[in-house]
């Protein structure tokens, strides 16, 4: 399979005007909405309305294990609620997957992918054998184990038998290899700021993350893969997201110059805390939209909230 055009990269589609800023909100319907989604959601409709751009809205819901339809419907209502409105239609990724193979499938032919079998309990094993050893394991940006990376030495055939094997495998981006692909260092435009509250063009750091997964056998696309597709498609000009995603923008960086695609302006808005000074979760189930809105509190009450104007 070779890498299909994607549409705008098209003459027959509409191009959005370059000077006419384009700014989504992009949940996943995998849980209820909490505050922190309201203040991400709410800072990217008003920038869009004081810029005098467009708020779009995209569903995210490649992980079908997780993502309920009530979940989604949920989403629009409060959004709704909030007094937000989007254009329509609204993109669900679940509808794109082709997509994301063809992108995948570029990067297998541009030889900068892998499949990788080790469990999470195998790499569990590994990184403490070694930890054993006195050998401190690399870490990502999250704190998660990088990937030991077995299969990337394999030869291609060697790899082709891992995955005709019929083990669940992943797709994994060689980074290292990768980043030598590039004719430039690479940098993005930080509109908002970082944890240290740096803003202006930052140098990006993809091989501090490791080999990432692309995709598994249980699910078409990863987030990395498919957000940057998306930004793309979508015509996105500005990312407005929390400072939880400002290291990922390195990744999101190098897929967008090893596919060819646009360079928006990132701006990473500070999170909503607990009271434990944790981010909020949807899996820990902390204060939700729908929660706030049946205590009886009103959108403007929840506004002033995240938006500390109270």
């Amino acid at each position: 399979m070779t890498f299909m055009p994607l549409p705008w990269q098209s003459s027959t589609m509409p191009v959005p005007s370059p000077t006419q800023p384009v700014f989504r909100f992009a949940p996943s319907p995998n849980g209820l909405l909490h505050l922190g989604h309201a203040l991400s959601a709410i800072i990217n409709h008003d920038m869009a309305a004081a810029m005098g751009g467009r708020f779009l809205l995209r569903i995210e819901d490649i992980d079908r294990a997780r993502c309920r339809p009530e979940f989604e419907a949920a989403i629009f209502e409060d959004l709704a609620w909030l007094g937000l409105s989007w254009e329509q239609p609204v993109r669900r990724q679940s509808d794109h997957l082709g997509l994301y193979a063809a992108a995948l499938e570029r990067l297998r032919e541009m030889g900068l992918v892998y499949p990788s079998v080790m469990s999470r309990g195998e790499i569990k094993a590994a990184v403490a054998a070694a930890e054993a050893r006195g050998q401190a394991w690399p870490r990502d940006p999250d704190g998660t184990p990088r990937y030991p990376g077995r299969e990337r030495d394999l030869s291609a055939s060697e790899q082709a038998a891992l995955v005709a094997g019929g083990r669940p495998h992943a797709w994994r981006l060689d980074v290292a290899k990768a980043v030598g692909h590039l004719a430039a260092p690479l940098a993005w435009c930080e509109a908002g700021a970082d944890p240290a509250g740096e803003t202006g063009l930052i140098a990006a750091d993809p091989a501090a993350w490791g080999d990432v997964i692309l995709s598994r056998s249980d699910a078409p696309s990863s987030y990395h893969l498919s957000v940057v597709v998306d930004d793309a498609l979508q015509g996105i000009t500005h990312v407005v997201r929390g400072r939880d995603l400002y290291h990922a923008t390195s990744i999101h960086r190098l897929l967008q110059q090893l596919l060819d695609l646009p360079e928006p302006v990132y701006h990473h808005h500070r999170l909503v805390l607990g009271a434990d000074g944790r981010k909020l979760s949807k899996s820990n189930g902390d204060t939700g939209i729908a929660a706030f809105r049946a205590a009886g509190r009103s959108p403007s009450d929840l506004r002033a909230l995240v938006l500390g104007t109270t």
